[in-house]
């Protein structure tokens, strides 16, 4: 049950988060169809050492995948914890009574 709540929960915040996103999109194409209208087109032609800059979708790519490797370390880090604290967790690893 608990597991059903959580997944409900889990849900509910992946769906208003893509809603979120979904709005966040379209405001973001308005604003650059208001700007590209009042913007000449040789304004970005003139722009100094533009073609040396990384482009954009490598910039967004690269860092992501540096956070898919920050999170997995983070996952590992805590699935070892998880292993060398099962001793003391109740139903986990059978802690043996000290002998006296």
């Amino acid at each position: 049950m608990a597991t059903t709540a959580k997944q409900g929960l889990q849900e509910s915040f992946l769906s208003a988060s893509r809603k979120s996103q979904e709005i966040t999109l379209d405001a973001i194409k308005a604003w650059v169809e208001i700007v590209e209208y009042f913007t000449p087109k040789e304004f970005y032609a003139h722009l100094p050492l533009a073609d040396r800059l990384p482009k954009a979708d490598d910039v967004v790519a690269s860092n992501l995948d540096f956070a898919e490797q920050v999170l997995a370390n983070q996952r590992r880090f805590a699935d070892d914890v998880l292993k060398v604290t099962s001793p003391l967790l109740p139903g986990e690893g059978a802690a043996t009574a000290p002998e006296a």
